[in-house]
C-alpha cells in the first residue's frame, strides 16, 4: 500500500510538471512571437516558416538525444509517420490560412469548436464515454473561453474550408499521437523525435510559398536583426518544451483533457498581453475568463471521479473473483464446514 500511494504521488507531481511545462512553454512562445512578427516588433510574418525551424531545432535536438543514449528509437512504420506529419502540416497550414482569410472572432470560434470534434472523434475511433459532469464541463469552458475571445464574427466560403480542414486535422492529429504511443508502446519523446524531421523538411520546403501567399513577402528578402535572431532563437527553443510537452501531456490523459485544460494557456496570454503589451482587458475579458476556469475545474473534478469510479469498479471486481476463488478451494478441500458461520459441523 505505502509503494502504491508513493507512486501515485510520483505519477501526481509528474502530471502537475507536464502541464506547466505545457503552459509555461506555450504562452512563452506566443509573447516571443507576439514580439517576433508584430509591425512593432521584428515584422518576421513568417509563420509557417517560423514552424519549420521549430521542427528543425526539435529534431536536432532528437538526434542528440538518440545519439547519447538518453532515449531510445523504437521502430514506428514510415507510412505512419508520413501520414502522420501530413496531417500535422496541413494542421499549421490550415490554421495559417483560416487566421489570415476569417475574421479573428470566427477564427477563435473555430478553435473553440475543437473540443467537441475532438470528443466526437475518440468516441467514433475508440468508443470514448463521456459523463454528464464532463459535458457540462466542457460546455462552461467553451463559452467562457468563447465570452474572452470571440468580438467579430465575419465567414467566408473559402475561410470556413480552410477553419474546417483546421479543426479537423489538428484534432485528428491530437489524437493521432496518443493512439501511436499506445500502438507502438513509444514514448512522447521517441515519437516526436520520430515525426520532427519529417514536417522540419516539409515545412522548410512549403513554408516559404505557403508564407508568400499570406504576406506578399519573401523570406529571402528580409533583413535579418541582431535582435531577430535572438528572438528566433528564443521561439525555437521554448517550441522544443512546447512540442515535447503537447506529447507528454496527450500521451498521459488524453486530447479532450489537452483541449479543455490548454485553454487555461489562453487566459494566461489575455492576462499577460495586458500586463506586458497594454492589451484592453475588459469587464467581459474578466467575467469569460472566469467562467471559463470554473469549468476547468469542473472538469478535473469531473475526470477524477470517473477514475475513481473505475478504479472501485476493478477492485470490487477482483475481489469477487479471489472470493469465488477461496470459495471453491474451501468447498473442495473441506466439503464439511460451514461456510455461512466459518465452523465445522458436528
Amino acid at each position: 500500500m505505502e509503494a502504491e500511494k508513493k507512486s501515485t504521488e510520483k505519477s501526481a507531481v509528474s502530471d502537475v510538471g507536464a502541464w506547466a511545462m505545457n503552459v509555461v512553454s506555450s504562452v512563452g512562445i506566443i509573447m516571443a512571437n507576439k514580439q517576433l512578427m508584430s509591425s512593432s516588433g521584428f515584422a518576421f510574418t513568417f509563420a509557417t516558416t517560423l514552424t519549420g525551424f521549430h521542427f528543425t531545432v526539435t529534431a536536432l535536438v532528437g538526434m542528440v538525444s538518440n545519439a547519447t543514449g538518453l532515449s531510445t528509437s523504437k521502430h514506428i512504420p514510415l507510412w505512419e509517420l508520413l501520414w502522420f506529419s501530413i496531417v500535422a502540416n496541413m494542421s499549421i497550414t490550415g490554421m495559417n490560412l483560416s487566421l489570415m482569410l476569417n475574421s479573428v472572432g470566427f477564427y477563435q470560434i473555430s478553435k473553440l469548436s475543437m473540443i467537441p470534434v475532438v470528443c466526437i472523434m475518440e468516441w467514433i475511433f475508440h468508443n470514448k464515454q463521456y459523463s454528464k459532469e464532463v459535458k457540462i464541463s466542457v460546455l462552461v469552458v467553451v463559452i467562457g473561453v468563447g465570452v474572452c475571445t470571440v468580438t467579430d464574427v465575419k465567414i467566408n466560403a473559402k475561410g470556413f474550408i480552410c477553419a474546417c480542414v483546421a479543426v479537423i486535422c489538428t484534432s485528428l492529429q491530437q489524437i493521432s499521437i496518443g493512439s501511436l504511443q499506445k500502438k507502438y508502446s513509444v514514448g512522447s519523446f521517441e515519437l516526436l523525435s520520430k515525426t520532427a524531421p519529417i514536417q522540419a523538411g516539409s515545412l522548410l520546403v512549403l513554408g516559404p510559398f505557403v508564407d508568400y501567399y499570406l504576406s506578399g513577402k519573401l523570406i529571402l528578402n528580409y533583413k535579418y536583426t541582431s535582435g531577430a535572431i535572438l528572438f528566433i532563437l528564443l521561439s525555437c527553443s521554448l517550441a522544443v518544451f512546447c512540442n515535447m510537452s503537447q506529447y507528454l501531456c496527450i500521451g498521459r490523459f488524453s486530447a479532450t483533457s489537452f483541449q479543455v485544460l490548454g485553454h487555461m494557456k489562453t487566459v494566461c496570454v489575455l492576462v499577460l498581453g495586458w500586463l506586458l503589451f497594454d492589451s484592453a482587458l475588459t469587464i467581459k475579458n474578466i467575467m469569460g475568463m472566469l467562467v471559463a476556469i470554473l469549468g476547468m475545474v469542473i472538469y478535473s473534478w469531473a475526470i477524477e471521479l470517473e477514475k475513481q469510479a473505475n478504479a472501485n469498479s476493478t477492485v470490487k471486481h477482483s475481489l469477487t473473483d479471489e472470493e469465488i476463488r477461496l470459495l471453491k478451494h474451501g468447498v473442495e478441500t473441506q466439503p464439511g464446514k460451514d461456510l455461512e458461520h466459518g465452523q465445522l459441523k458436528g
